[in-house]
C-alpha cells in the first residue's frame, strides 16, 4: 500500500490519536494523519527521531547485532508506539500515538506491523 493509504490503516487502529512516518536521519516526516491540539506530530516526530537514534548507538555500543523491532512509551494517558522500518526502507519509522483508555497495546503492536508489512515507499 502506499503512504497515504498506510497512513489511513495506522488511524484505524482503535485509539488511534496521530500517526506518522518518519525520516530518522532527517527527523522530518514524510506523511502524517490526526493530532491536532496536545499532538503535534512534526513535533513528536522530530523528538522521536532521537530516541531512535540513541537507540541504535547504544546497541552499536553494546556491539549488539539486532534490529528494533518497536519501541514503546508509557504515558499516564497515552501510548507512543515507534516501529522502525525494514532496511529495505532505508532510515524510516512508524509512530503512532495511542489513547491509552481505548487502546489495545497487543493489537495496536500487532496491527502497526502489519501496516509495515504492506508499506510501499
Amino acid at each position: 500500500m502506499n503512504l497515504e493509504t498506510a497512513l489511513k490503516e495506522a488511524m484505524s487502529i482503535e485509539g488511534a490519536l496521530g500517526v506518522a512516518v518518519v525520516d530518522y536521519e532527517s527527523g522530518m516526516s514524510l506523511g502524517t494523519l490526526g493530532g491536532g491540539q496536545g499532538l503535534d506530530l512534526e513535533v513528536a516526530a522530530a523528538g522521536n527521531t532521537e530516541v531512535v537514534r540513541a537507540k541504535a548507538r547504544t546497541l552499536a555500543t553494546l556491539d549488539i547485532e539486532d534490529t528494533v523491532e518497536d519501541i514503546l512509551i508509557t504515558l499516564s494517558s497515552q501510548y507512543h508506539l515507534i516501529r522502525p522500518l525494514a532496511a529495505s526502507h532505508g532510515s524510516l519509522f512508524l509512530y503512532l500515538a495511542l489513547d491509552r483508555k481505548r487502546a489495545n497495546l497487543a493489537l495496536a503492536r500487532h496491527s502497526l506491523k502489519k501496516v509495515e508489512g504492506s508499506l510501499e515507499i
